[in-house]
């Protein structure tokens, strides 16, 4: 099977996917979560004209003329409007919030008055309808305020809150099952033997899966028997997963035997292998369970990096389109700081640090060892740069792309 560009795989990946269904939360419940149905305002905001600074509410003459100096009647608090009525020459004390008087027309600020006693002299222009914050300035009812596919951040949980929703319908949070398989593998905790490593793919991967609104579930380590591995795919086929993500032995050894066990249970591969580096050996494919559900499967490489890179790069967009969610790669242009080599024929993610100049323009630095093993570097790395296949050597100062990972 011919190596298979990287956009063309990530098409292909989420191009037939669907949203999931969804259900409703009360608002304490929904940070993270993603909007299944766009959210109206139960309520008008302001629900009344209010004052938008501390002052004095004061009402014009009926030629346009305004008096300077004003008789101070009653006082207006938020949360305790004033009941009476402003004739003209009188004004009201009025604070922030309060709902302004139907008869005034302008609030005066308190720093543009004198007031001695009950007198007030404003000692500005008056200018009508300054410092009122009209009804419905922000929205109105039934006005549509977020779109589905939003998802809640803090932002979009306070206009919830201000406009009526106590209650949110989100779409559920996929599941995803972790598998991690090889002979060599010990969980994290316990002692490794002479041969073996900690498995670190599955907390990686696991995190970066609940950062996306999704469940990650683990099915442990299996080692490598074919047998075992069908059980725990099987495991995952029974316990309505959305997604079964495989962690190394999708390769071509001897003993990488996840494809084999992924074909026994049924598996449609859709592709196998990418032309990028690191992640070559990248699968994807789908799984039916016996209630008639899809099961997305994407097997990862066993190599910390080359699992991680792939998972920003397929499981987060993947993901994303089943949680109804537009996503888009935050990919910017950067500064790159010392030479590069010319690519060959995989798109490269280069490991890389940026940071932001005095003029606030990116600079990014290719970290020094790019080994697909090296767990450390790519802690350090807070960018991929992305060389694209045959592409030629650049020079220090040249611009170049940059996936941006935090």
């Amino acid at each position: 099977m011919a190596l298979l560009p990287v956009d063309e795989a990530l098409q292909r990946l989420t191009e037939n996917v669907q949203t999931g269904p969804s259900e409703t939360v009360s608002i304490d419940q929904a940070g993270g979560r993603t909007l299944a149905a766009p959210m109206v305002a139960h309520y008008l905001q302001s629900p009344f004209d209010a004052s938008a600074m501390d002052g004095y509410a004061v009402r014009a003459n009926k030629d346009g003329s305004y008096p300077t100096t004003f008789r101070v009647i009653g006082e207006a608090a938020a949360g305790k409007r004033y009941l009476g009525q402003i004739a003209e020459g009188e004004a009201i004390r009025i604070f922030t919030g309060a709902p302004v008087p139907a008869d005034a027309d302008s609030v005066v600020i308190q720093e543009n008055v004198i007031r001695n006693g009950d007198m007030i002299e404003v000692s500005g222009e008056i200018i009508k309808h300054k410092h009122i914050r009209r009804a419905g300035l922000d929205f109105k009812l039934g006005e549509e305020l977020l779109p589905a596919g939003r998802k809640l951040d803090a932002a979009a949980l306070a206009l919830a809150a201000a406009s009526g929703n106590a209650k949110l319908q989100v779409t559920c949070r996929p599941r995803v099952a972790i598998l991690a398989t090889g002979d060599e593998l010990v969980a994290p905790g316990q002692i490794p033997a002479e041969d073996q490593i900690i498995s670190s793919n599955s907390s990686g991967i696991a995190e970066l899966v609940r950062a996306q609104d999704a469940t990650a579930i683990d099915l442990g380590i299996v080692p490598d028997q074919t047998d075992l591995i069908i059980a725990a795919i099987k495991q995952a086929m029974n316990d309505n997963v959305d997604v079964l993500v495989t962690l190394g032995g999708a390769s071509v050894g001897d003993h990488d035997l996840v494809h084999k066990a992924l074909t026994a249970c049924g598996m449609k591969l859709d592709f196998w292998k990418i032309a990028m580096r690191p992640g070559k050996p990248l699968m994807h494919g789908s799984l039916t369970a016996a209630n008639g559900r899809i099961i997305h499967v994407l097997g990862l490489p066993g190599n910390p990096v080359s699992s991680m890179v792939c998972g920003h790069l397929f499981l987060v967009p993947l993901i994303a389109k089943l949680t109804g969610r537009t996503y888009r790669a935050d990919i910017r242009k950067a500064t790159l700081s010392t030479h590069m080599p010319e690519n060959d024929h995989r798109r490269d993610y280069v490991r890389a640090e940026y940071i932001l100049d005095d003029q606030g323009d990116l600079i990014v630095h290719p970290l020094p060892v790019q080994d697909s093993s090296m767990l450390g570097m790519l802690a350090r790395a807070n960018a991929l740069i992305i060389r694209e296949a045959n592409a030629p050597a650049i020079d220090a100062g040249a611009s170049c792309k940059i996936l941006v990972l935090r």
